[in-house]
């Protein structure tokens, strides 16, 4: 077995670092098992692990008594867990403007305090936050990084660069996920770590969130639907409809709805917000968020496929294929300062992703398993959206890219000024 001590880089490092140098404190929030505590151990000097069922218990007691003293230690202090002592949020805040002084704590949480009464401020100006997701493909070593979204956006020249991953591979990625653990292992034991953690929202942790009693069969159901709509603006009335339809269950608009929260609590759904540019056509731009979850591995958990269920059936792959596309430009976009939305509007043009940068460049992304067709229809789409954007009240788009699964080589089309980038040869 390899080295499960090897810390690979993460993203996150250098965003945790830079916000260190600037806040009292930082919260770093994200699903289980997508690596905060290990990030966050890289630069803290001591830790106060409430994952730890005697830690949380003896500082239970602590708080009764001389609550501060969970506060001392080296600094930055890690504060593991802090949502299972919601109080903790509030002393940190203080604490914070007692010392004056940055880079004091760091927090992590998997999930969304369930006792939200016991916070009383919003820590703004003291406490900054990174969000962490599974691990991107460059990050897990499997991209070459050959081409930079920052080139692109800076329009740097980039040559033709070598793809190495296959269909076959592309398929496994997605079914494994970005689990920093399992990017340790290989073949089906990697898989399975996967297939817990999909079990594990559904059974465990969905009755921990927060003090509702919710139903594991239904979270189950729900977990199935949204699978089976990801990439796609459904509304919760449809996915009301879809399990009736799917699995002959009634399950109400209410239910479905405190089930959604629930899930976005835990970290598990992250859906994409509509893009709004300035466009010289009348036509309506739809609003209504895409829903995607945080990693595709989880969707294959719910719907029980496997890499080469992917292989079999390609037009089911290339939905997944699309949610793990979605999740590395969001990884990618945090370290460029920016965020991914979709566009729609009511005539029935749409673009997969825009990566929007806080300075307002941005790029456009269609995402397609690849093939000569296909490349030439993201292109289109690409070409018909730009055409329509105001350039006089925007600026027009930095890079227009075709994201591929497949292609032996990333390169610039000469006839459009198009990028064709296979993911793996992607970095921010």
């Amino acid at each position: 077995m390899e080295n499960m001590e090897k810390y690979k880089k993460r993203i996150a490092d250098v965003i945790l670092e830079r916000k260190l140098q600037g806040k009292g404190a930082v919260l770093i929030d994200g699903p289980k098992w997508c690596g905060k505590t290990t990030t966050a151990k890289q630069i803290s000097s001591s830790i106060l692990d409430l994952g730890d069922s005697s830690v949380l218990d003896n500082a239970r007691l602590l708080m009764q008594v001389n609550a501060k003293a969970l506060l001392n230690g080296n600094i930055p202090r890690l504060i593991d867990e802090w949502q299972t002592l919601p109080p903790l949020w509030d002393m940190v805040r203080s604490e914070v403007d007692r010392r004056q002084e940055f880079g004091q704590f760091i927090l992590t949480g998997s999930s969304v305090p369930a006792d939200q009464d016991a916070i009383h401020h919003s820590g703004t100006g003291r406490i900054g936050r990174v969000s962490m997701r599974p691990m991107s493909l460059w990050e897990s070593c499997e991209s070459t990084g050959s081409v930079s979204l920052n080139d692109l956006f800076e329009g740097n020249p980039i040559d033709p660069q070598p793809n190495s991953l296959n269909l076959e591979q592309i398929a496994f990625l997605i079914c494994r996920g970005g689990w920093p653990q399992a990017t340790f292992l290989s073949g089906d034991i990697a898989l399975e770590q996967a297939r817990d953690y999909y079990d594990a929202i559904y059974k465990v942790d969905i009755l921990r969130v927060d003090k509702t009693r919710r139903n594991s069969e239904r979270t189950r159901l729900l977990l199935r639907s949204y699978a089976r709509n990801q990439g796609q603006s459904v509304s919760l009335k449809k996915l009301c409809d879809d399990i009736k339809d799917n699995d002959n269950v009634l399950i109400t608009y209410e239910t479905i709805s405190d089930y959604v929260d629930a899930l976005k609590k835990l970290f598990v759904i992250e859906d994409m917000p509509a893009w709004n540019p300035n466009l010289r056509s009348k036509a309506a731009i739809q609003s209504s968020d895409t829903r995607y979850f945080i990693d595709p591995s989880i969707a294959a958990g719910a719907l029980g496929v496997g890499p080469n269920d992917l292989v079999n059936d390609l037009k089911a792959m290339g939905m997944f294929f699309e949610s793990m596309a979605v999740r590395d430009l969001r990884v990618y976009a945090d370290a460029l300062d920016g965020n991914v939305f979709h566009f729609r509007n009511s005539s029935g043009l749409e673009c997969d992703a825009v990566l929007h940068r806080r300075n307002g460049t941005y790029g456009l992304v269609e995402i397609k398993l690849g093939g000569g067709d296909l490349i030439e229809k993201g292109a289109s789409t690409l070409k018909a959206l730009s055409d329509k954007i105001d350039t006089d009240k925007m600026p027009a788009p930095s890079f227009m890219m075709v994201l591929t699964a497949v292609g032996d080589y990333s390169y610039c089309r000469p006839q459009d000024g198009i990028w064709v980038v296979p993911i793996g040869c992607l970095k921010p």
